[in-house]
């Protein structure tokens, strides 16, 4: 793959998982009717869940921006750790966290070499 093809198909992996995420994010915070009842269904506030939001939307940002891909990537994986473990915990299907899990650690391998390098490196 050239570095300007591998370049493009990164930005729209990542445009696409920002735009997931992103929308995911909003629906924490506005409070809408879907994601209060699934909050509530996990034993969690409004308010927590709406902190959920937030945390979700920063890390994306972060997963965005190429000098704080690394860091964002890591903070992602964690967020939609949470969200499996949690999913797991009341009997709720995982397919879609574990979906963009993936998502965000395929993006993560296109996108970010340094990432790429340090995980099959032999040093």
């Amino acid at each position: 793959m050239t570095t300007k093809s591998r370049n493009i198909t990164g930005w729209v992996l990542a445009g696409f998982t920002f735009l997931m995420l992103a929308a995911s994010a909003a629906d924490k915070i506005i409070g809408s009717q879907h994601a209060l009842t699934m909050g509530a269904s996990f034993g969690l506030t409004a308010s927590t869940y709406r902190l959920l939001g937030i945390i979700e939307v920063v890390s994306v940002f972060l997963f965005l921006l190429p000098r704080t891909g690394v860091l964002g990537t890591l903070l992602l994986a964690s967020y939609m750790g949470g969200a499996i473990a949690t999913h797991l915990q009341h009997q709720e299907p995982i397919g879609f966290p574990v979906g963009i899990e993936i998502l965000i650690w395929i993006t993560a391998i296109v996108r970010l070499p340094e990432l790429t390098d340090r995980l099959w490196s032999n040093k």
